[in-house]
């Protein structure tokens, strides 16, 4: 049995999971003002910098007495560099309940050596963060990438803790509400929520981090792009747009146009807003089916950006096989672009809900999503 193909296809079908899709209002015109040829050390260079930093901090709501700064090697150079230059000085517990999470254990248990426990859940589940020892410092990802299951608040984390939290909110920031009052160290990459280009990170220090980077030396040796001190201070450049190796100039005129459509569309609220319409038009759908539906075990975990779903139906022997032979279908013919399951991660596909994708191209693309598996369905008779 064949079905007939939908009619209406998304305007843009750009759903991966980073780089994801730029902002609508997005042209490559729109850099013409980046200072090309010129060095980063410059006037022109230092304010471009400088802007992204503030502008940043604006928008998330971070306070005044917060660190942030441009990280070199994306958001896992950004988790990396707080890692290496504050553990040990106290026990870690490392959490992970998707890739990214396990590869923070990696790091801390067969890298650093440090006295670390580890906690961990399948995909789809989470661990409970309450039953965590705050009086050590605590690795986690706020938000799945590859599992699609997030931190639901961060109630649970004690304000009169004595360890760090150190928090990977690569797909979490700019579209869920993070609790800076929680968080130590938090890190994110431009190309995730904001559609921005790759290769530069974000490295967000509380009071009690910067303390900690003052007053502890790790037994290690610090590769030069992880040093974040001089002297026994903090190197206070890094956090004023004077980076630690050469950024992209046109990365951050990409990054700075991201920023300024996220101000004038409302800010944080309407980014949360805008993933959270996205996300519930695909709960709403898997709902009312009985073929698919969200990896996340429990709805109060399911992430808003990194939408990951799993297919049910009996018929189905070869998971893999099936799932990709959907999202070949999918992509071939221009309507769902990248929207295989991470490799890790159990069978599926994964569509990326964040503010820069327009409602109007998710609620195109589900008619799609029932095409494709019908046709798959009628290819296994």
């Amino acid at each position: 049995m064949t079905t007939t193909k939908p009619a209406t296809r998304p305007a843009n079908p750009r759903f991966s999971s980073g780089p994801c899709a730029k902002p609508p209002t997005w042209t490559l015109e729109a850099l013409s003002d980046a200072p090309l040829g010129r060095s980063h050390r410059a006037a022109v260079g230092k304010d471009k910098l400088k802007s992204a930093i503030e502008t940043t901090r604006e928008v998330l709501g971070i306070p005044a007495d917060y660190k942030v700064g441009i990280v070199p090697a994306s958001d896992t150079g950004a988790v990396e560099m707080a890692m290496w230059s504050l553990l040990g000085e106290r026990p870690v517990e490392v959490v992970a309940w998707e890739s990214f999470g396990a590869g923070w254990v990696t790091d801390a248990v067969k890298q650093l050596s440090v006295e670390a426990t580890v906690h961990e859940a399948d995909y789809g589940e989470i661990v409970d963060m309450a039953g965590l020892n705050y009086d050590n410092d605590i690795v986690f990802t706020w938000n799945g990438t590859t599992s699609g299951v997030r931190v639901p608040s961060g109630q649970v984390i004690p304000t009169d803790r004595a360890g760090l939290t150190i928090c990977d909110a690569t797909s979490a920031a700019f579209a869920q509400d993070l609790p800076w009052d929680k968080l130590d160290v938090t890190t994110f990459s431009w190309q995730k929520v904001m559609g921005g280009e790759a290769a530069h990170g974000m490295l967000i220090l509380s009071p009690r981090a910067v303390e900690r980077l003052e007053t502890y030396t790790p037994p290690w040796p610090l590769p030069k792009i992880f040093r974040m001190t001089k002297g026994g201070k903090l190197n206070a450049g890094i956090f004023e747009g004077a980076t630690i190796n050469t950024p992209s100039m046109l990365a951050v005129e990409d990054y700075l146009f991201a920023l300024g459509w996220a101000k004038s569309i409302g800010g944080l609220d309407a980014l949360i807003h805008r993933a959270n319409t996205n996300a519930r038009a695909i709960w709403n759908f898997c709902a009312s089916r009985d073929w698919i539906d969200n990896l996340a075990e429990d709805p109060a975990t399911r992430s808003n950006t990194s939408v990951c779903l799993k297919f049910t139906d009996g018929r189905i022997s070869d998971g893999p096989a099936f799932a990709k032979a959907v999202q070949k279908r999918l992509e071939s013919e221009g309507v769902a672009l990248d929207v295989g399951a991470y490799r890790d991660a159990p069978a599926g596909l994964r569509i990326w809900c964040g503010a820069t994708v327009e409602t109007s191209d998710i609620e195109a693309l589900l008619p799609w999503l029932d095409w494709a598996f019908q046709e798959e369905i009628a290819a296994l008779s």
